[in-house]
This record gives C-alpha cells, structure tokens and sequence, in this order.
C-alpha cells in the first residue's frame, strides 16, 4: 500500500500547485458565502420572504448548480489526461502497482481536495441551526443539515468519477473537461428545465431520477434521505470507477 500512499499524497499535493484549484476553490467560497448571506437575511423575514429550510437557499439555488457544474471538470481533467500527454502514464503502469490502486490513488486525492473545499462552510453552520453555546445544542433539527452534506459527498463523488473515466480516455485536459461537462449537464440540466408536466407520468419520473439539483431541493435540503438517491450516486461512481480500471487495462494490451 506503500506506493498507493505515495501516489496519493503526490496527487493530493499537486493541487495546491496548481492555480486552477485556488481559482476554483475561491469562486466556490465566493458563491457560497453569497448565497449564505442571503439565507442569513430571509432568517430575520417574517412570512411569504422567510425561509423554512435554510439549506435549500444554499443547495437548491440555480446559481450554485452553474457553478457546481465546473468544479469536477476542472478538479479531474488533469488526472489522466496530463500523463498520457506528457508520455509519462507508461511509465507509471510500469511500477509495481496495480491499476486500480492507481485509479483509486487519484480518484481519493480528487476527492480529498473536494471535501477541503467544503470545510469552510462549516463555519455557517452554528447560524443556520442557531446553536446555543450555553447548552452546546442546535435550536433546529440538524437533520436537513446533515442529510445535504451526505448528498454533496456522494454526488460530487459521482461527478469526480465520472470527470476520471473521462481523463482516462483523452490526452488534452480542455478535452477532458469540455466532455466531463458535457456528460454532468446530463444530471443537472433537468433541474433548470421543469417544463409544467404531469408529476405521475413516466418521463417526469426519470427526470427526476437524474436530476440532482432537484434531489437537493426536493428532498437532501428538507432532511429526506431518498435511497433512490443514494444507489444513482453510488452505482455511477463504482461504475465509472469501473471502467477508469479498464481503460488502464486496455493500454498496457496495446
């Protein structure tokens, strides 16, 4: 495991080099302190401009979906695409690893970074769920709170995975991220177009399905943890996974 470790920690490290990732990292704070400032004033409204549910200003709102819709492209474009550009993933499939711990190298160091991204926003956590420091208790149900940050765990573990199969395939990173996007639009566009249809009827229900900003204003932001939900984040990340393994396979038969 020693060489998976290290192929970690090196991957994990060449974000902080990178400009991109303070770039994404600063727009991504940027947007969500904005959208945190907002949720903030409709606490003090009273009636129809109050919020029931705070995490669905932060979660539900369009804004932060477009800009969502970047951050995996961005993060993984790089992973593959860039050795097999410079010729240098030859020589990392010569080294005593196997290609899954190479996949799974990468793809956790991708996702580490994704969770850093995440960790200041704790810090609105006391105000959204006025926790009182006196008796170290929330004056909300924590629920919705915690039902949303597992969903953007498990669904920005189903765009990250996707993005590396991706990178896997090509050698430009503008490649990479130009089809990673491509494909994520296929979860998040359903959720701005909502077209006025039968609620019960089949094609309603897939776009449902695949919709994750609807998943987040629907249900993750009121404190439902659909398992609907779940399995599609999970199955498409194995999956993706799956194939990123193949498609390492497949080079060292050429």
């Amino acid at each position: 495991m020693r060489p998976t470790y290290s192929l970690m920690k090196r991957e994990f490290s060449a974000y902080f080099l990178s400009p991109i990732a303070y770039v994404v990292l600063f727009v991504f704070l940027l947007v969500t302190g904005h959208l945190f400032y907002i949720t903030t004033n409709l606490l003090t409204e009273h009636g129809p401009r109050g919020v029931e549910f705070p995490m669905q200003v932060l979660l539900g709102d369009e804004r932060f979906w477009l800009v969502f819709l970047f951050i995996p492209p961005l993060l993984t474009m790089r992973l593959f695409a860039e050795e097999r550009g410079s010729g240098t993933l030859e020589v990392l499939l010569t080294a005593p690893i196997r290609d899954w711990q190479v996949v799974f190298a990468k793809f956790f160091a991708c996702f580490k970074f994704y969770i850093v991204m995440w960790l200041p926003t704790l810090l609105y956590l006391p105000i959204l769920l006025d926790w009182n420091w006196e008796t170290m208790k929330p004056g909300i149900d924590p629920g919705p709170v915690i039902a949303s940050y597992v969903g953007v765990i498990l669904a920005g573990a189903m765009f990250l995975a996707l993005g590396l199969f991706v990178s896997s395939l090509v050698k430009s990173q503008m490649v990479a991220a130009l089809i990673t996007l491509m494909l994520s639009l296929l979860f998040i566009v359903a959720g701005f177009w909502r077209p006025d249809m039968d609620t019960s009827s089949l094609f309603y229900r897939i776009l449902y399905f695949v919709s994750v900003p609807l998943h987040f204003s629907k249900d993750f932001t009121r404190g439902i943890l659909d398992t609907r939900h779940l399995v599609l984040y999970c199955t498409v990340t194995l999956f993706c996974l799956f194939l990123t393994v193949r498609s390492l396979e497949s080079r060292r038969w050429k």
